[in-house]
């Protein structure tokens, strides 16, 4: 059993975009990932992840998909025709294979996440 919070112990991963895929700054990332297993065929992926402004495009390989729910902060998840969904805190997006558009932070955010991908190989 595991529980997730949005002040979790430990250091986290810290990246930021990749410059090719950036729209607006340049936020840190930071990931607690808690949860690596294997699912036969697939990995999952489950912790938590804060991130400053900022706005850069995603793409979710097929086979990927991402459920986060928001605990702090705000988001736009932009899909490729324009539209967007937001999400505040207490609220969820579910992000399905293939989605392609871009990820804006509003407002510093942290996130749990559980993603689901092929395994490598």
């Amino acid at each position: 059993m595991l529980k997730l919070h949005a002040a979790m112990p430990g250091e986290p991963e810290t990246d930021h975009p990749r410059p090719e895929r950036l729209i607006a700054g340049n936020p840190r990332r930071d990931t607690w990932n808690r949860v690596d297993a294997d699912l036969g065929g697939s990995r999952l992926h489950c912790g938590v992840w804060r991130c400053e402004p900022g706005h850069w495009r995603i793409a979710m390989d097929e086979g990927e998909h991402e459920l986060f729910t928001v605990l702090q902060g705000r988001c736009r998840v932009h899909r490729d025709d324009g539209s967007f969904l937001e999400a505040g805190p207490g609220e969820a997006l579910f992000l399905p294979p293939g989605f392609r558009g871009s990820f804006e932070v509003l407002e510093t955010l942290t996130k749990t996440y559980a993603i689901v991908a092929p395994a490598p190989g």
